[in-house]
């Protein structure tokens, strides 16, 4: 469930999304996201009052941290020029038309994005195209590098996933069940390589300890001595991991 509010902060207006979740239990979480503007994370019992005191309480945050595009987020026009991010690094799109071309596709050629979409297309259903074209494309290439990942640390680990999969897990890098599925966000492998290996070993030691307790950092340390950097620059670029 999601729902739109907006509050004043001196003169800014601050512009918000609630989304709701039945597995958040307590806490509201605040999330920048380059592309979607601010996302406010609750519980699904909790009053919307509640929530918006909780914005009103970060907005100084919101707006010291924000971009002029996160308060007033604009969707990328899918258009040559514009660039997407992959393994770390802001690709160029280079994007074409065809009479030929039955739907959009997408070649990543050279570190550039070459996306071809139908001429019948224009404006928002162009756009559209391209977008879903991309999206499949990273879906593809992060089952397919996220896979590869999770069958070398899982022999280096000596543990065993009984399957790995990519999801769109909007909140999440990662989740571990109980019956051994692993599960990753496909943006992930917008993300440089360093920090795609801690998401696969953070979920992939949780077939070994299930909580975040001392244990688990404590063999997070051993496998991985600078995970607190990776956790840290994870946590600072990764709002920017969206297309």
């Amino acid at each position: 469930m999601a729902e739109r509010g907006s509050i004043r902060f001196g003169a800014t207006t601050i512009p918000f999304v609630i989304i709701r979740s039945r597995r958040r239990r307590k806490t509201i979480e605040i999330t920048l996201d380059p592309a979607d503007g601010v996302l406010v994370s609750a519980p699904v019992n909790v009053p919307s009052e509640d929530v918006v005191r909780v914005v009103r309480r970060r907005a100084g945050w919101i707006v010291r941290k924000s971009t002029e595009a996160m308060l007033h987020p604009r969707p990328k026009q899918f258009i040559s020029g514009e660039s997407l991010p992959y393994l770390g690094r802001q690709v160029r799109m280079f994007v074409d038309s065809s009479s030929e071309a039955r739907r959009a596709t997408v070649h990543f050629d050279h570190w550039a994005f070459r996306i071809l979409v139908p001429d019948h297309l224009v404006g928002e259903a162009r756009r559209k195209a391209a977008l879903g074209a991309v999206t499949a494309w990273y879906k593809r290439r992060a089952q397919e590098r996220l896979t590869a990942r999770a069958r070398v640390w899982s022999e280096k680990l000596g543990v065993a996933p009984t399957l790995v999969l990519t999801r769109d897990q909007r909140q999440r890098w990662g989740s571990c069940a109980p019956d051994g599925t692993i599960r990753f966000n496909w943006r992930v492998v917008m993300a440089e390589a360093s920090l795609i290996d801690y998401v696969v070993i953070h979920e992939l030691l949780h077939l070994k300890v299930r909580n975040h307790g001392r244990e688990f950092w404590e063999r997070m340390a051993a496998c991985m001595p600078d995970y607190k950097v990776r956790r840290a620059r994870l946590r600072e670029f990764g709002p920017t991991l969206v297309i």
